[in-house]
């Protein structure tokens, strides 16, 4: 049943809109530790944020690698207008019969050579790298969190069953004081310390519920799903057997070194700023620039009878120059001018409409034109010197802090170590006292049956039985604890 829930559920929560993303139409009754992994990983919104910044950094490669090997390409289109009307400019004066209206096109080409676009691809690779060593840390610890939380929810359930069993004891531990105070064996101080005890073990219970509930919403919680009203329908499947460790703490140490979520990711942003420290000193190269260009416009009158008059006050004025030449300056014996050739005839007329409709897309290509240019900045007040050191510096930082994270997690991973060792010791001690303390509550309930011994015999005994037992169930989940700590140590499960 849990799995058809779950695939309802992931259907309706599609990773690609974050932020629109669906919770679950219902939560899981059955919920196992693999569930609860699965569940968190791809629900729980503070690891969703680290996983989102993996899009940017793959866009940031591919970006270096079209800087380098393709050209940037660019492409303009415009409309304009232009009143009729008067212009005035200086002391020339312009006017515009007709109003005018255009197009225009311009296509750009653009590439650069130089360091920077040079070192930038490995640069985008390594800062790749180091974003997806922080995706899988951040899953790592999730991960590791949600098992102590799962453990913690299972070691609050471990409680409530010793309170129910503790009031269980009370219970039977009333009716023996009742049973003897009856008989007159036993004084009424008994029977009211006995259900003080019963009342007692009954607020612990409610206490030991509480807890559960508390515990379950953090699981929730970690799981990035809304946990339902009613906590109880959930229940946690699986348990985990209590084995004497057999690991090697030089193992665990190496593996630590090569495991380590946080090792990696610091690895990784060192590596990265060693990629800074390489472009920055890049910049020592000669830069190369080229870039190409197309462009075309149109140009129109919107009162093509303008066009036509200007035109007719042209040819007018050709034909009156036309007459004069004939009769001031012709010599005798020459042919006269034919003078009505320059006469603007409707065919004339026609083709002047004609040319006067380009707008918008009849363009007059304009000439090709491109440009190389070749630049080395000689001095730079000391500038790039001041980047390469700034970048030098940043990059030994990190590895510094790579080594002193190593450190930190050999640390961790011995003191984890070490307190496994106690803890699984611990265990056989406690389950040898919770022996020992459950006999000892045996013998002083059969003493107070038999009237040898006191209720407040039985009432030691009673509560230095729940507290053996109280001490076994930490010891186990301190146990259990201790293991997921020292997986959060090396960084990747070990059973």
């Amino acid at each position: 049943m849990y799995r058809s829930v779950l695939v309802i559920g992931l259907l309706a929560a599609p990773g690609a809109l974050a932020a629109q993303r669906a919770t679950l139409p219902s939560v899981p009754q059955s919920l196992g530790l693999d569930e609860a992994l699965e569940l968190a990983v791809r629900h729980n919104p503070i690891y969703r944020q680290t996983a989102n910044d993996r899009g940017p950094a793959a866009w940031r490669v591919r970006n270096a690698l079209a800087q380098l090997f393709m050209p940037s390409f660019s492409a303009n289109g415009a409309f304009n207008y232009q009143g009729a009307g008067r212009q005035r400019f200086l002391t020339q004066e312009f006017t515009a019969g007709s109003a005018t209206i255009g197009s225009s096109y311009s296509l750009g080409l653009s590439w650069r050579l130089s360091g920077a676009t040079l070192a930038q691809p490995g640069l985008a690779r390594a800062q790749l790298h180091a974003a997806e060593a922080a995706i899988d840390g951040a899953r790592t610890t999730l991960e590791s969190t949600v098992r102590q939380q799962y453990l913690s929810v299972l070691q609050a359930r471990a409680q409530v069953e010793l309170a129910e069993l503790q009031l269980r004891r009370n219970d039977e531990f009333l009716r023996l004081a009742q049973a003897r105070f009856q008989v007159g064996q036993a004084t009424l101080l008994d029977v009211r310390q006995a259900e003080v005890a019963r009342g007692q073990s009954e607020v612990g219970l409610l206490q030991a519920g509480q807890t559960v509930i508390v515990e379950k919403l953090r699981l929730f919680q970690l799981m990035g799903i809304p946990a339902p009203v009613d906590l109880s329908v959930v229940t946690l499947t699986d348990s985990f057997p209590v084995v004497e460790p057999d690991w090697s703490l030089s193992d665990l140490l190496a593996a630590a070194d090569a495991d380590n979520p946080d090792v990696n990711t610091l690895r990784a942003r060192a590596s990265a700023a060693r990629s800074s420290e390489s472009a920055a000193k890049s910049e020592w190269l000669p830069t190369l620039d080229f870039s190409a260009g197309w462009s075309g416009f149109t140009q129109q009158f919107t009162n093509n009878q303008f066009l036509v008059d200007q035109a007719r006050q042209s040819a007018a004025a050709n034909q009156l120059e036309c007459d004069f030449s004939n009769a001031a300056w012709l010599n005798p014996g020459m042919t006269p001018l034919n003078c009505d050739l320059l006469a603007l005839t409707p065919e004339n007329e026609a083709a002047i409409r004609t040319q006067n409709t380009a707008f918008p897309f009849d363009f007059t290509a304009q000439p090709f034109s491109a440009r190389v240019i070749l630049s080395l900045p000689l001095f730079t007040q000391f500038g790039r010197p001041l980047r390469i050191s700034r970048a030098s510096a940043a990059a030994d930082d990190a590895w510094e802090a790579v080594e002193a994270r190593r450190l930190q997690v050999r640390t961790d991973v011995s003191r984890a170590f070490y307190a496994l060792q106690t803890a699984h010791e611990s265990i056989r001690i406690q389950a040898t006292n919770r022996v020992a303390a459950q006999e000892q509550l045996r013998l002083a309930t059969e003493r107070y049956r038999v009237g040898s011994g006191t209720f407040f015999e039985l009432l030691d005994a009673q509560l230095a039985a729940q507290q053996a037992e109280a001490d076994y169930i930490n010891a186990v989940y301190g146990y259990h604890q201790s293991i997921a700590s020292l997986e959060a140590a090396v960084g990747r499960p070990l059973r």
